[in-house]
């Protein structure tokens, strides 16, 4: 964790939720915090899953560099490549998301990703190659530099697995957002991974691994993807196909945030020592569009830069409330 900030900053770490096209929504909130540097807070960490990971990526990597502005260009350049612009990106792009919606209607066979070649997944490596210099990480990471932390699972053994700072490579990053019906499995170190929406989805509860109580943060901000609660019960395929996801999507993040507020109780009933343990805040950055699972998939121009401007409206309403 980082060391000796600004005595009176409040230290704070980001933990970003995944949720593929929807984690546009977190480049925009992460844009519009990394450009107050008035406030008294101070990242100190980041954290996040599949898209949410790419997104604490590109933040982190600017701020190795001292740069928020840069870490903003970052954000704003891997999502404007991100999205379909050819003719033909949009034609394939209109294709897989309208597949996905069809899938709720009619049965249509899922082909494996192995059948196929791995054009994607290649895609996504190189874009994040071109924005982010994987091999001067271990170079610009200092004591003092915030902590980043992206979660995958383990294919074969069903572990967690929790990278950490210059552990992250390019590979990294692409085995966290490897959802197994899209993507191949990434292999690390001889081991196959996948997508980390399936162990910890963001990481957390490693925020507050350090011995040290005075290094933890004060506060998290969770920047959440997958709506916690809904206004009606979901009756068509559809609806509880939504509703289905969005719950898997935050049964980790709640267990996360639950070993969280069990520490808090514990710090408040003096069962733990202050030297080691603190209480610690948790704040939600929501998305609450009423959006359905096939959209996660969609690359289209629109929609990203629609995610993109609500994040940043939300991130500054969280920002006007803060203390």
């Amino acid at each position: 964790m980082v060391k000796n900030v600004k005595n009176d900053s409040v230290r704070v770490a980001i933990a970003c939720q995944g949720g593929g096209s929807h984690t546009a929504f977190t480049a925009g909130v992460l844009k519009t915090i990394l450009r107050e540097k008035n406030g008294n807070y101070e990242i100190v960490a980041l954290s996040g899953t599949s898209g949410g990971a790419i997104c604490a990526l590109l933040a982190w990597y600017g701020l190795l560099t001292d740069d928020r502005d840069e870490a903003v260009r970052l954000l704003d350049s891997f999502w404007t490549e991100n999205s379909a612009s050819s003719l033909w990106d949009m034609f394939l792009n209109n294709l897989t998301v309208g597949t996905a919606r069809l899938q709720d209607v009619v049965a249509i066979p899922e082909a494996s990703p192995y059948t196929y070649p791995s054009w994607a997944q290649d895609y996504l490596r190189s874009l994040l190659e071109k924005n982010v210099d994987f091999d001067k990480i271990k170079t610009l990471s200092r004591s003092s530099s915030p902590v980043l932390l992206v979660g995958a699972v383990d294919v074969l053994s069903g572990k967690f697995k929790v990278l950490r700072n210059s552990e992250i490579g390019v590979d990294g990053i692409l085995a966290s957002a490897a959802l197994p019906t899209f993507f191949r499995a990434v292999g690390i170190d001889g081991t196959v991974y996948w997508d980390g929406l399936f162990s910890q989805n963001p990481p957390i509860r490693d925020f507050v691994q350090d011995p040290d109580a005075s290094v933890k943060p004060d506060e998290i901000w969770v920047i959440q993807i997958n709506p916690e609660t809904r206004k009606k019960e979901p009756r068509s395929t559809k609806e509880i196909t939504d509703r289905r996801n969005e719950l898997s999507g935050n049964l980790s993040l709640n267990q996360e945030l639950d070993f969280i507020d069990s520490v808090n109780k514990w710090v408040d009933s003096g069962y733990l020592p202050q030297g080691r343990y603190k209480r610690i805040s948790v704040r939600r950055i929501e998305m609450l569009r009423d959006l359905d699972t096939a959209s996660k998939l969609d690359r289209s121009q629109p929609f990203i830069h629609s995610m993109m401007a609500y994040g940043e409206k939300k991130a500054m309403e969280f920002m006007e409330k803060l203390p």
